[in-house]
């Protein structure tokens, strides 16, 4: 199958997934109890104003002429307006996509930078200390709850030895390159500086799972490599064990930890809502979770479709990525 063929048949995959999903949230409305007018109504309201919002909104037409106005206005880029600021729901989302994916993509750095030295470390010394110290941080990492870890870091790196802030996000990558852009170098470096000292507890709180899950990755893909027949058949010419360990074990090990990672990465965006909500970080976790409170449902609505659509690109952009890497796996 050509590239082109595959691109199409993820395609028309990701359309379905995503519409599956379009009619979950859509539906989710319907079954929860409460009116969204009431979000814009007082109790004591004339009944006559009511109706007339009722109107407005859309809320007295049959179910399946909501639903079909709802798809319709999807491919346009129409998730409607929010009930509580009146704003356009694509505004608020999209302006909040950038933090979300800066705190995705910085946990999976984070996780990568440690995991796979530690993987590989642990299974070239097998049954020694250091392969029982990343087994016991790979449990601990998957155990811990991504909720209590945020609040310890927060209370022991923030408030008791003050090394990082507790909250807020003052900066984005998005302003640092406005600062490059417009030359000032000083400025976005400074910029760049505040913006990793406000991103680490968060990065770090979001990627520990992840970081366990790569650890044991690798640890079991280099155990199973280096007994592969090409690597004796290395060390019998001669070669050094650390050019057969990293050049060639590591790579062959590394080919389904990208698939993980970028899977992971998809599950990172849509993940982030607690991390989001314990450390005040403006991206669509918190707006998910204001939209909750405030009977938001356009919004909440809006967040939830865009996050399946990450989340479809980002196994569109792995699939296509992985059969790269891997010349043996076809894309069919």
């Amino acid at each position: 199958m050509s590239l082109a063929r595959f691109l199409v048949k993820r395609a028309f995959q990701g359309v379905l997934v995503v519409w599956g999903v379009v009619t979950v949230v859509f539906g989710l409305r319907f079954i929860s109890p409460g009116d969204p007018a009431n979000v814009l109504l007082p109790p004591d309201v004339d009944p006559e104003v009511r109706r007339q919002v009722v109107a407005e909104l859309g809320l007295n037409e049959p179910l399946h002429v909501q639903y079909l106005d709802f798809v319709a206005g999807i491919p346009v880029g129409d998730l409607g307006f929010s009930l509580v600021t009146r704003t356009p729901v694509l505004d608020r989302v999209v302006a909040k996509i950038p933090a979300t994916l800066e705190l995705a993509v910085a946990a999976t750095v984070v996780a990568v930078v440690i995991a796979v030295p530690l993987g590989v470390v642990s299974a070239t010394r097998r049954h020694e200390p250091a392969d029982y110290g990343a087994t016991l941080f790979s449990l601990l990492g998957i155990s811990t709850p991504n909720f209590w870890l945020g609040v310890m870091l927060i209370i022991l790196l923030a408030v008791q030895l003050d090394l990082f802030p507790t909250s807020q996000r003052p900066i984005g990558l998005d302003g640092v390159v406005g600062l490059l852009i417009a030359g000032n170098v000083g400025s976005a470096a400074d910029g760049l500086l505040t913006w990793l000292w406000h991103i680490t507890l968060p990065a770090i709180t979001l990627g520990t799972y992840f970081t366990a899950l790569i650890t044991r990755l690798t640890r079991s893909g280099m155990l199973d490599e280096l007994g592969q027949t090409y690597v004796r058949a290395a060390r019998a010419k001669g070669l050094p064990e650390t050019l057969t360990r990293y050049r060639h074990a590591l790579r062959n090990t590394l080919i389904p930890v990208v698939t993980v990672v970028g899977l992971q990465l998809g599950t990172l965006i849509g993940g982030a809502v607690i991390t989001e909500a314990v450390f005040a970080w403006p991206g669509l976790g918190t707006l998910i979770i204001n939209s909750i409170n405030a009977r938001d449902w356009p919004v909440l609505q809006g967040s939830l479709i865009v996050v399946a659509v990450g989340f479809v690109l980002v196994n569109i952009l792995v699939d296509t990525l992985y059969a790269y890497v891997n010349p043996q796996v076809a894309f069919d």
